[in-house]
């Protein structure tokens, strides 16, 4: 039976260890058990999202949205010409676009609208990238009489779904989804059928949304909802995951959760976790501006990329959860100060790179790509900190980290329109001496500093030095 998924909203390998049962403290919360799962870098790909958010800005009903073969075959040649060689090396679906089963009797997703997934998996592999799949191991896709494999037969899809006696957060019915209850039995099966599933399949990347409308049914945008399934399901549900994704070595991408009590959940189960609102039209206001400085504890919790990453760098590291600031669109910025902002934070910071322009909407902006020197903060797992976690802080806009050979890479920003000039004494970032100092986007060596660097930044710029001890 064919079902899909109606979505109006903008929404590699790893250690092979499972994830163990354990108690969640809200303070001095010890990820260290879970370490081994936040050993990869940062995902770069290329998403469809812009694609279909622009067909559904253009009065496109989500049953009418679709990617034909020759469409993903222009985009896989594109994105193996010109970003592959950088690093980027997956492509990724999103939502909008019907959601289908009924290839197989296994009742999970194996069409994306007219295209399968399979064939999407084989057309990347030939030009050497990889499939990453918009999808979530708690949506059920089948037909209600679909046997659990792994039960049996004993547990259909029926029985995952909410009953009358299952406690919930608000007496009404779930927007757009079916979802597993975690504490149904059966449920462990269906989610480690789904990795498996997707597994066997080549896919090592699955991108995973609406956390929060199941964890309590509230949206900070449309209010209440769904049943919202509590705390204890959200996180019995996560561990599953985190166990299976563990086990069939798929990288996992939690959107839209409200990462309550300083993410401790998502940050323990989780590769990746959004930190912002939606990109939809994109620009510098989801860059800087959109709400700049207001913290919401429930999702979204930011409406800037610049806020989410300042506000929650506090749970980021080189061992921790991946922060993501959400898909980038090079094409909606005005400005190459701007182009270099968006790119530079999102490094700077440790997060992905979603490439979603398209080939007919990128015009020359390519380039802001394709930095290597940049780009080799990702390749080893570089996570920098703003010297202050407060977003009205100026300070919040110098970012700073260090490189595994003992340099150190720093960021100056400026969110404002006008010029200002960003300063930082090197003992704030407790070194001293004399450094050398190399501009990673004009790619040149700008001098020694021995103290202090000081620059003037341009409106919705930024400067990033890379610092190198002298001999």
């Amino acid at each position: 039976m064919k079902t899909f998924i109606l979505y109006s909203i903008c929404l590699f390998a790893v250690a092979a260890a499972a994830c163990e049962d354990s108690t969640v403290s809200e303070d001095n919360i010890d990820n260290s058990e879970y370490n081994n799962i936040h050993n990869q870098p940062a995902p770069l790909y290329w998403s469809i999202y812009e694609y279909c958010y622009q067909q559904s800005q253009n009065g496109v009903s989500n049953e009418d949205i679709d990617f034909t073969e020759q469409q993903w075959d222009e985009i896989i040649e594109w994105v193996a010409q010109e970003l592959k060689p950088y690093g980027y090396d997956m492509i990724c679906t999103d939502g909008f676009i019907p959601m289908l089963t009924g290839d197989d009797e296994s009742g999970y997703m194996t069409r994306y609208g007219s295209v399968k997934l399979a064939t999407l998996v084989e057309k990347c592999k030939a030009r050497g990238l990889r499939l990453g799949v918009y999808d979530n191991p708690l949506w059920i896709h089948g037909a209600d009489s679909t046997p659990v494999d792994g039960t049996g037969g004993r547990v259909t899809f029926a029985d995952l779904k909410y009953q009358e006696r299952d406690k919930v957060e608000h007496k009404t019915n779930d927007l757009w989804f079916n979802w597993v209850v975690a504490t149904h039995d059966g449920a462990k099966e269906y989610i480690d059928g789904f990795f498996r599933h997707y597994s066997e399949m080549g896919v090592q990347f699955i991108r995973m949304d609406f956390l929060s409308w199941y964890e309590d049914g509230k949206d900070r945008g449309m209010g209440i909802v769904g049943r919202g399934y509590g705390q204890e399901c959200y996180e019995l549900a996560l561990q599953y995951i985190c166990e299976s994704a563990q086990r069939y070595g798929i990288f996992t991408s939690l959107v839209m959760p409200h990462l309550n009590n300083n993410a401790s959940v998502e940050s323990k189960y989780g590769n990746m976790v959004r930190i912002v609102a939606d990109t939809g039209t994109g620009g510098w206001g989801h860059f800087s501006d959109n709400g700049q400085g207001e913290i919401y504890p429930n999702w979204p919790n930011c409406n800037n990329m610049f806020d989410g990453f300042i506000h929650w760098s506090k749970i980021s590291g080189e061992e921790s959860v991946i922060l993501d600031g959400d898909f980038t669109r090079l094409n909606t910025f005005s400005t190459t100060d701007e182009c270099q902002s968006v790119i530079s934070l999102q490094l700077m910071a440790g997060g992905p790179i979603s490439v979603s322009d398209m080939p007919s909407t990128i015009g020359d902006k390519v380039s802001f790509y394709q930095n290597k020197e940049l780009l080799a903060l990702n390749e080893e797992r570089f996570a920098g900190k703003p010297l202050s976690a407060k977003s009205y802080d100026k300070d919040s806009q110098i970012w700073h980290g260090k490189m595994r050979d003992g340099s150190y890479v720093i960021g100056l920003f400026n969110r404002e329109n006008q010029h200002q000039n960003r300063s930082l004494n090197l003992t704030q970032i407790g070194i001293k001496g004399t450094w050398k100092m190399r501009d990673l986007w004009l790619h040149e060596d700008i001098g020694e500093t021995d103290g202090e660097i000081n620059l003037d930044i341009p409106g919705h710029g930024c400067r990033i030095i890379r610092l190198t001890k002298k001999e």
